[in-house]
């Protein structure tokens, strides 16, 4: 791939970066989306570009196919060159995009808390299971338990139930107090509340436990039972799959990278995605999980506000409102219980990577500390998997990002700056 100067860059083809990358070509710019996945769409659309069950998907990738903007698949951003520039890593190597504005949409990953047995084969994330069985993994017949917080758990067994799988349980860690509040939340959101009783009503005749949470999990060379508590009482679940994840936290690693400032777990942006980074903004779930039609809201605020059309963003402000305070109504209902903190044991493995016990983090006062002495952070995932779970277990936070910001080969770092041949 050649070197490029673009005049919108968006980095993440989800819902967001869609609508942002629609928006902004639409207006007249020269728009170029960037996405390390075979195909757009996220993790929401995962392979629905081609053939959709969902209308407003359909809408959206035909709008995408429709416009003038360039999407590139399969690329990585790997760091930032000089100001105004990313480094990208593709097939061919590692080029440099040059861009006037950059939209930043590269969504949220699964959190993981760290308990025994959590490092046992079929042991996974709820969205993680979920692509694998997208991807053709065999579920059908296997016995699944569902466990963690949020709405993805609801979906995901949805989900998996279709598929064939048997759920045995699913598991929210948040009490039933704080879940009947988001129910009366969602009588101010009809589609939501539709969508809400029509995942619950296709999941009759499976246990759905509030209040509940994974301690342990058991088996011989991969997962045969899983322990459960509500801080009461324990029981053993056997089950062929764990699918587990205590939501979502979003993707900062280039925000960091770049020097916007974070508040709040997420990016700080103003009324129109702008970040304080001037030319860079950010929308969708870097700036906080609130769902899809918050983040279409936000994509097509920061696309127009990217192409210099202000007068546009005033048309969505409404929406992203509406959005945002679904998105508080999420974190009050799902915030995670004190009780979390303590399922993970001295032996507990916290960075699998690494092999990095809890027992030794516990000897150093911070991450960078501990990154030093013990290598936490340092593996393959860069702290994607660690990095959220000591935040949540000891309140540390990553206090910088050095590029390469994903891995790449020392043999295509060293081509950074030489002539392109072509």
């Amino acid at each position: 791939m050649p070197e490029k100067k673009v005049e919108v860059l968006v980095v993440g083809a989800g819902p967001a970066g869609i609508a942002a990358a629609c928006c902004a070509s639409e207006a007249g710019r020269k728009v170029v989306v960037l996405d390390d996945n075979p195909s757009p769409g996220g993790q929401i659309w995962r392979r629905e570009s081609r053939r959709s069950s969902s209308p407003q998907a359909v809408y959206w990738f035909d709008r995408l196919r429709r416009s003038r903007a360039e999407v590139l698949c399969g690329v990585r951003v790997v760091g930032g060159a000089d100001c105004g520039a990313l480094l990208v890593d593709h097939d061919d190597g590692i080029s440099e995009i040059q861009y006037d504005k950059l939209i930043l949409a590269t969504g949220a990953r699964e959190r993981f808390l760290p308990f025994p047995g959590w490092t046992l084969p079929n042991v996974m994330g709820a969205g993680g299971l979920q692509a694998m069985v997208k991807g053709g993994l065999p579920i059908e017949g296997r016995s699944v338990a569902i466990a963690g917080s949020g709405p993805l758990l609801l979906a995901v067994a949805s989900y998996l139930k279709k598929m064939g799988a048997q759920i045995m349980l699913v598991a929210e860690q948040a009490g039933s107090v704080n879940l009947m509040r988001f129910g009366f939340h969602l009588i101010g959101e009809p589609a939501k509340l539709r969508e809400a009783f029509e995942l619950r009503w296709g999941l009759g005749g499976i246990r759905y436990r509030t209040a509940g949470w994974p301690v342990a999990a058991e088996g011989n060379g991969k997962l045969e039972s899983v322990t459960f508590s509500n801080g009461r009482t324990e029981w053993k679940q056997r089950c062929d799959y764990l699918a587990c994840g205590f939501g979502l936290v979003p993707n900062l690693e280039i925000p960091l990278l770049l020097g916007c400032e974070i508040q709040h777990g997420a990016v700080k942006v103003d009324g129109h995605q702008q970040t304080t980074v001037p030319g860079i903004f950010c929308a969708g779930e870097t700036t906080g999980v609130g769902g899809l039609d918050l983040a279409l809201a936000e994509g097509q605020i920061a696309g127009y506000a990217a192409a210099g059309r202000p007068e546009r963003v005033r048309e969505f402000s409404a929406a992203r409102a509406k959005g945002l305070r679904f998105k508080n109504a999420l974190d009050r209902a799902f915030t995670l219980r004190e009780e979390l903190r303590t399922i993970v044991k001295s032996e507990t493995l916290v960075c699998r990577c690494e092999d990095v016990s809890f027992e030794k983090l516990l000897q150093h006062p911070s991450w960078r500390a501990a990154k030093l002495q013990t290598r936490c952070g340092m593996g393959p995932c860069q702290g994607r998997v660690c990095g959220p779970a000591v935040e949540f277990l000891l309140g540390w936070k990553a206090e910088s990002v050095r590029p390469p910001i994903l891995p790449t080969s020392l043999g295509r770092l060293a081509t950074v700056g030489e002539p392109n041949p072509s």
